[in-house]
């Protein structure tokens, strides 16, 4: 029982000291926005990095139909369209 009682001061006593000090100091707001502006910049870099991903599969398949061209192949894509006349 009283080690029970002597925890409870403890603890109780720790908290309060911790949320007086947090209380007198703008470090906890400063820590959050810090965090805040991490996260944000990571998505931002995680964005560019899949755009940047997509570009790249783009010029690998542009190299390959440069490739395919030099061999003579013909131009694939869309095709043209016939004029009735």
């Amino acid at each position: 029982m009283f080690k029970k009682i002597l925890n409870n001061i403890w603890t109780f006593s720790l908290k309060k000291g911790w949320d007086y000090l947090l209380s007198k100091t703008t470090l906890d707001e400063n820590v959050k926005a810090v965090i805040d502006e991490a996260e944000d910049r990571y998505k931002a870099v995680i964005e560019e990095a899949k755009d940047v991903l997509k570009a790249v599969e783009e010029v690998a398949d542009q190299a390959q139909d440069v490739i395919e061209a030099t061999k003579g192949k013909k131009r694939r894509g869309r095709p043209k369209k016939k004029k009735d006349a």
